[in-house]
């Protein structure tokens, strides 16, 4: 399922990336070289750009939806808050021989000899 979503994925930012070369700039810029007087030729002077435009933005919201869907897929399987550290210490084994410290029973406190 997630290769599917990334192949298309893929597809659409390449389409994403030939409509935005599609499109007239201000300066000329690639379109003139990458086919922008093609699409103007075959859509009609006035809505070729209105059609890019629009084109471009589904393309966009499609991409942008599609990178949120395959983290949110992708991502870890468990939702445990717990850190990685602590599962690391959870999982060491015990040293053979290391001694181990019994639990204290009652609430310990400093004293640092402030009251005599």
């Amino acid at each position: 399922m997630i290769g599917f979503l990334i192949i298309l994925h893929t597809v659409i930012s390449i389409l994403l990336i030939t409509v935005v070369l599609m499109q007239a700039s201000q300066g000329g810029g690639l379109s003139g070289t990458f086919g922008g007087q093609a699409a103007s030729s075959i859509l009609g002077g006035q809505s070729a750009g209105n059609v890019l435009s629009r084109i471009t933005t589904w393309l966009a919201v499609l991409f942008l939806s599609l990178a949120v869907v395959i983290s949110m897929l992708s991502g870890p399987a468990d939702s445990s808050t717990s850190s990685i550290v602590k599962q690391a210490a959870d999982e060491r084994p015990l040293i053979p021989g290391a001694e181990q410290i019994p639990p204290v029973e009652e609430e310990a406190t400093l004293d640092l000899g402030g009251n005599n």
